[in-house]
């Protein structure tokens, strides 16, 4: 199942930078892994916002939420999930 997600980060000011430097490190390899096995399919971010949206390729809502919830920032993240199905005026043949 495809699935949209918005993930708006916010990390409160409180938090020490060596901290969120670390945290963001350890969402950059994540995030890449997710990637590299085909789940994590695209990543945009939004122009002046700490928020990406992205496109996950998993077998069911729980599985989105299982995978999501491993990501270091998921604490500090608002998300948004639309659930994803091919349009019939798609001349694309697959969802890639």
């Amino acid at each position: 199942m495809l699935f949209q997600v918005v993930m708006d980060v916010r990390i409160p000011h409180d938090v020490p930078a060596e901290k969120v430097e670390l945290l963001r490190q350890a969402e950059r390899e994540r995030a890449q892994e997710l990637q590299r096995q085909g789940i994590w399919r695209h990543l945009w971010r939004h122009a002046g916002r700490y928020a990406n949206t992205s496109i996950f390729d998993v077998e069911s809502p729980q599985a989105l939420h299982d995978i999501l919830s491993t990501l270091p920032l998921f604490p500090f993240m608002d998300i948004g999930v639309t659930p994803l199905c091919r349009h019939p005026s798609s001349i694309h043949g697959d969802d890639r």
